[in-house]
């Protein structure tokens, strides 16, 4: 087979394993009544068959609108081959052309002008990118990991089983196992990490975009208010640069090791850096959905007394309590790829909020100047400005993946430099001019500082507290994967109903947990996303890639020496921020 052939039917196999994630695997592409079918439901029953499996590989034309989504389950019978033996006609090799018109097709009424823009939409599609997907089974696998770790849902029928259900035990034969779900062909391995990219460089621009620029951005004017406009300038550029060294420290030791950060930290660290490593990601990601359902809550508060025109009838309790209603089923979902609705919404509103504060701080300091309560240093509460801005920067966790998207990785670094330049950029002048507009009285919840008898206001403040609501679900899926893999390991909850309902019980706690932390750190969110910044991000973005860098990289001794500095610096600033902000939080 020549080689294009073996690319093409290497790709076909790719597309049927993302889609075969998202099917009913008890329905085929093929008939009842075919002999494939037949076969493959004959090889699939085990010695003990029950009802329940041979009901197994039931065409998909049985489902509710089958005949719609046909050429899906055909995706899929394509790269696996329904596991029949392989026809001539599929090992002849020969180059693929497109159909031509028939004559009848063009005889029909508006066939010679169907055919002509059924060539043009050919001709755009060869030549048209997207900057950010290119067609659904993409979409399905671009979003599935982060930092670099493989969070497919264990209840999949092809998730990856765990070395102890692989073991067989004393005295028994390969095959002789009831109930065995193996693949005939061994263990599968996760192809997210090994398979090729094809992003490129304007979509690869795009995502890391939007891994930035997050709900982080709108605790900025607090920020600058905490520590003065010069200091938290210069604040935000440093830690820009000192991200800008950590991110390209991570990146060389991807290099060598491969894998994302948890499996970078393993073949350096040993296991329980790993576990280290995947502990700091979780506790910031659980971090990052408190501070959004916090600032949720208020943002909400405050939109009711601008309507109602008094007391909100709603308090900062119970609306956190009505986002835990919402946020529970969707925690149940176990593909990420169905929250890309949310995450859309949430990143239109976004822009939509940061347009806003851009038009009225421009036009007011135009008109009236900046405050004069504006401070350049604030010796008091200067050590939230570290926190909070460390808070902000907080897409690493999708750098790894994002790289292993792209068509031309070795190009990658240079194009995260220049997003870099750009969105601090867009940090420092959100924080500047808002807290140059507003002086003394800026606000955590940036909004509730415009004119709350306007009309817009309230529609962007509104709109602004949905989008932070519909991004919490984004944000706590990796999380909770990650701790449902170190709790549940690989047990799949689709063939034990029980083992689901304790995955999902689980789910429901740990979104009540994080509600019962909003609700005590409502009262002082901008310190709670210091602590977060200080306590979670400082340790991921600083300390570990120094520290695997140090381990598994250097050999010169000035750069080891410039690790252990990393390290230092980093270590300092996480103890000596969150002490203080502890001890600001509970002296207020």
């Amino acid at each position: 087979m020549s080689n294009p052939e073996r690319d093409e039917q290497q790709e076909e196999e790719r597309r049927a394993e993302i889609v075969s994630r998202h099917l009913d695997p008890a329905y085929t592409a093929h008939f009842d009544d075919h002999p494939q079918a037949q076969a493959q439901a004959q090889c699939s029953t085990p010695t003990h068959t029950s009802d329940e499996d041979a009901r197994e590989y039931e065409s998909s034309l049985k489902l509710q609108g089958g005949d719609i989504h046909r050429d899906i389950y055909k995706i899929s019978a394509r790269g696996s081959g329904s596991g029949s033996t392989i026809q001539r006609a599929q090992t002849f090799s020969h180059p693929g052309r497109p159909r031509p018109a028939e004559a009848t097709e063009q005889r029909e009424p508006g066939g010679f002008r169907r055919h002509f823009v059924q060539q043009q939409l050919l001709k755009r599609s060869r030549s048209f990118t997207t900057p950010i997907t290119s067609n659904f089974v993409h979409f399905l696998d671009l979003y599935g990991s982060f930092a670099g770790e493989d969070l497919a849902e264990s209840d999949d029928e092809n998730a990856i089983e765990s070395d102890e259900e692989e073991r067989l035990l004393p005295g028994e034969r390969e095959g002789e196992r009831d109930g065995e779900r193996r693949p005939l062909l061994g263990k599968r391995k996760s192809t997210r990490a090994t398979k090729p990219g094809d992003a490129s460089l304007t979509r690869t621009f795009f995502l890391l975009i939007k891994s930035f620029i997050g709900t982080g951005v709108l605790f900025l004017p607090k920020a600058f208010k905490n520590g003065g406009l010069a200091f938290s300038l210069v604040t935000l550029v440093m830690i820009s640069l000192i991200s800008c060294l950590a991110f390209h420290l991570l990146l060389k030791c991807r290099a060598k090791y491969g894998g994302g950060y948890g499996d970078i930290a393993e073949a350096i660290g040993g296991k329980r850096m790993r576990s280290i490593t995947l502990a700091s990601i979780t506790l910031s990601q659980l971090g990052f959905v408190c501070a959004g359902i916090i600032f949720t809550a208020e943002n909400l508060y405050s939109f009711l007394e601008a309507v109602i025109k008094g007391a909100s009838p709603l308090s900062i309790t119970a609306l956190i309590g009505i986002q835990l209603i919402v946020l529970v089923p969707l925690a149940f979902i176990r593909d990420i790829s169905k929250l890309g609705g949310a995450a859309l919404l949430a990143d239109v509103f976004i822009l939509l909020g940061l347009g806003y504060i851009y038009c009225y701080d421009i036009s007011t300091l135009t008109t009236e100047g900046m405050s004069k309560t504006v401070k350049m240093f604030n010796p008091r509460d200067f050590t939230l400005t570290i926190g909070s801005a460390i808070f902000t920067f907080e897409g690493i966790g999708l750098i790894l993946p994002i790289q292993s998207s792209m068509k031309e990785p070795q190009k990658f670094e240079g194009l995260l430099y220049t997003v870099m330049v750009i969105i601090t950029i867009i940090f420092a002048s959100v924080g500047a001019l808002s807290y140059a507009t507003f002086g003394e009285k800026t606000t955590v919840e940036i909004i509730s500082n415009f004119p709350q008898d306007s009309k817009l206001v309230n529609a962007v403040q509104f709109l602004y507290s949905l989008a932070v609501l519909a991004g919490d679900p984004v944000q706590l899926f990796p999380a909770m994967r990650i701790l449902e893999g170190s709790i549940f390991g690989h047990r799949s909850g689709k063939q034990n109903a029980k083992t689901k309902w304790k995955k999902n019980a689980f789910r429901t706690l740990l979104v009540c947990a994080c509600g019962l932390v909003s609700i005590l750190g409502a009262t002082n969110l901008d310190k709670f996303v210091a602590l977060i910044g200080s306590f979670a991000c400082v340790p991921l973005v600083y300390i570990y890639p120094a520290y695997l860098h140090w381990k598994g990289i250097a050999e010169n001794k000035y750069v080891k020496a410039g690790d252990v500095l990393l390290m230092g610096v980093g270590l300092v600033a996480m103890v000596y921020t969150t002490a203080v902000t502890v001890s600001r939080w509970s002296s207020s």
